[in-house]
């Protein structure tokens, strides 16, 4: 007998797995089993996906749920991986504690580059591997190099096509093939999740709905500056007429945030309410239907504009793309796709015209280009291609998505000056510029 074992960690990916199932992306199976892990920096103080509101409406796709949690306690999710000489024991302990036997085991893991997705397909080193994707990762590079025994065991990328005509970075450089879930069955479970949330407040219709992220987790923004971003989201509706605002925080954003965006609603005299309960923006696009979606680069923002045809907007990414750090940051890809895409907050007229950026084939050649600079060693063979998009777009706009130490490190278009081109990259040339630097600084001093 064959048993899938899904691992997911949140209720928008579970309901990318749900959509999938539905569709007949997975052959059948067994038994299918949930494994749920809780990734939260303190697991014990936030409810793990299967105690949230909706889990019950995924709940009939599979036949049981565990937890990934309680089968490696006390070891956290995010931070624990098998030793190598301790996989066949792993192996055997969670075959006894889930009763799998002898069964054929086949896996469906998210973010493949890291734990607990990484130690979960090593502890079953025979058994094939889906990823599936539920955001913009997807389009771009792998994060870190994977070990070719989990690599070759890939099969397939399932994503959501939230952008036509991009295709996912995600994994080439094993040749995986990206297969799209279809967005009518994903339409159709948010639809589900919709029809259970408890937490969605009474608003007028059509109010303007913002997505916080909470990027001072990340170490990207100081809280300062997120809040303050937070603030030009609402300053920024108001600015295009919206009276109602409606801000869904990250489920770990500080309660102070609140009450300041509900203070700078006061102050410019409209109605701002900040939920008090995590709610999938996708539930609250189909409750609230929002005559407007703005955020900085939340995945959220293209499902609102491809899956439920919604007005939307971004803001602060091109702060980001200057924080981002390192270069290889895994949010750069989604924070270029999104400044690229969708019109800016501030200019009025492309917000409402819902102007687009730039075409789906250019913004390929520009994701590619960025991903080969994010990981050119994992990424070697799109180095043609970058190098003919940069030579071929040297202003401005197109060069704020890359950094010119790392282009020229790279011997990319756009790295050293025109005038400089002639200077030979050579160890003696890079010492004495350090030494004149130092100079400089010295007599400064």
């Amino acid at each position: 007998m064959t048993t899938q074992l899904f691992l997911a960690s949140t209720l928008y990916g579970t309901a990318t797995l749900a959509a999938a199932l539905d569709s007949g992306c997975f052959s059948p199976a067994g038994r299918r089993i949930l494994v749920v892990t809780n990734n939260a920096a303190v697991p014990e103080t936030t409810p793990s996906l299967d105690r949230q509101a909706g889990f019950e409406r995924l709940r009939d796709r599979f036949d049981e749920v565990v937890s990934w949690n309680e089968a490696i306690a006390p070891f956290h999710p995010g931070g624990w991986s098998p030793r190598r000489d301790d996989v066949p024991l792993w192996e055997r302990y969670l075959r006894l504690l889930w009763r799998l036997g002898d069964d054929d085991v086949e896996l469906a893991v998210e973010s493949i580059q890291v734990d607990p997705a990484l130690g979960f397909c090593r502890i079953f080193p025979d058994a094939p591997v889906t990823v599936y994707a539920d955001g913009l990762m997807s389009y771009g590079p792998t994060r870190t190099r994977i070990d070719p025994l989990v690599g070759t065991r890939i099969g397939r990328l399932l994503h959501l096509d939230l952008v036509p005509g991009l295709r996912p970075v995600l994994l080439t450089e094993f040749g995986v093939p990206a297969r799209t879930v279809p967005a009518d069955a994903f339409v159709k479970v948010l639809g589900e999740l919709a029809g259970a949330a408890t937490a969605v407040p009474e608003v007028p219709d059509g109010p303007a709905l913002l997505l916080g992220q909470y990027l001072s987790a990340l170490d990207i923004l100081s809280p300062e500056e997120e809040e303050e971003l937070h603030l030009r989201m609402v300053r920024g509706a108001v600015a295009l007429g919206h009276r109602t605002v409606v801000f869904a925080p990250h489920p770990s954003a500080p309660p102070r945030w609140s009450r300041a965006l509900e203070q700078e609603g006061e102050r410019l005299g409209v109605t701002v309410t900040v939920l008090g309960a995590p709610v999938l923006a996708e539930v609250l696009y189909q409750r609230l239907r929002p005559a407007l979606v703005a955020g900085c680069f939340s995945t959220g923002l293209l499902t609102a504009s491809r899956l439920f045809g919604l007005p939307v907007a971004r803001t602060g990414t091109d702060l980001l793309l200057r924080r981002l750090a390192p270069y290889e940051n895994s949010n750069r890809v989604p924070v270029t796709i999104v400044d690229a895409l969708l019109p800016d907050l501030a200019d009025r007229e492309a917000v409402r015209e819902q102007r687009r950026g730039t075409d789906a084939e250019e913004l390929g050649e520009l994701v590619r280009a960025v991903a080969y600079a994010m990981q050119p060693k994992i990424l070697a063979a799109l180095r043609p291609q970058a190098e003919r998009y940069l030579a071929a777009h040297r202003d401005a706009r197109t060069l704020r998505y890359f950094r010119r130490r790392r282009l020229t490190s790279l011997a990319l278009p756009g790295g050293v000056p025109p005038q400089l081109a002639f200077v030979p990259r050579t160890a003696a040339v890079r010492r004495v510029a350090r030494r004149a630097r130092a100079l400089r600084r010295g007599r400064g001093r």
